[in-house]
């Protein structure tokens, strides 16, 4: 497997890949095969280890897509002081830092109705910590234009495919980071 970068433009390349068919991302975007979910949780590290208060990631696959490994991924390289759990029949799990900064860990898959999630407050949530949110399709024009989007997919029972969007100059950043821990050079 190998990356292959220009200044706006990443692709992967891959043994056996037709490469007629090959994506062309944007800079804006950037595609990752995790091989396992030791992996998967390193990404997320490497991503926590960067945000702050008011960034928000939205979280998009199946369920036993990979979404709960990549927050506790998240959560540790941010610092939290608490385990990670799936907040699906909790909805909101909120884990802290030392230093009291907050991390929210939102599942709207239980959600019904736009006006349920409207009592969530999640501007609330952007004023006081970092807000991660599974299934935020279910939210609708709630998520903040800006924000990274995460889509991962099941490939095989260790495999997923995790499909970075960047939206906003804040979140290109964040990407542009990723790559270059991920990858190096530019």
């Amino acid at each position: 497997m190998g990356w292959r970068t220009s200044k706006s433009i990443w692709w992967k390349l891959d043994e056996g890949y037709n490469s007629n068919h090959m994506p062309i991302l944007d800079s804006h975007t950037l595609e990752f095969f995790s091989k396992s979910p030791e992996q998967t949780r390193r990404i997320g590290m490497r991503l926590g280890s960067v945000l702050k208060k008011g960034d928000v990631l939205c979280l998009q696959g199946e369920l036993g897509a990979g979404k709960t490994t990549f927050v506790q991924g998240l959560a540790q390289g941010w610092g939290s002081l608490d385990s990670v759990s799936s907040p699906t029949f909790i909805l909101v799990n909120m884990y802290r830092r030392a230093d009291g900064a907050q991390l929210f860990h939102l599942d709207t898959y239980r959600l019904e109705s736009q006006p349920e999630a409207e009592e969530l407050d999640l501007d609330s949530m952007l004023a006081e910590g970092v807000l991660i949110v599974e299934w935020p399709e279910r939210l609708g024009d709630l998520i903040p234009e800006e924000r990274l989007w995460v889509k991962l997919d099941h490939i095989s029972d260790e495999q997923r495919l995790m499909l970075f969007n960047a939206n906003g100059a804040r979140y290109d950043a964040l990407l542009d980071g990723i790559r270059q821990s991920m990858f190096g050079g530019g």
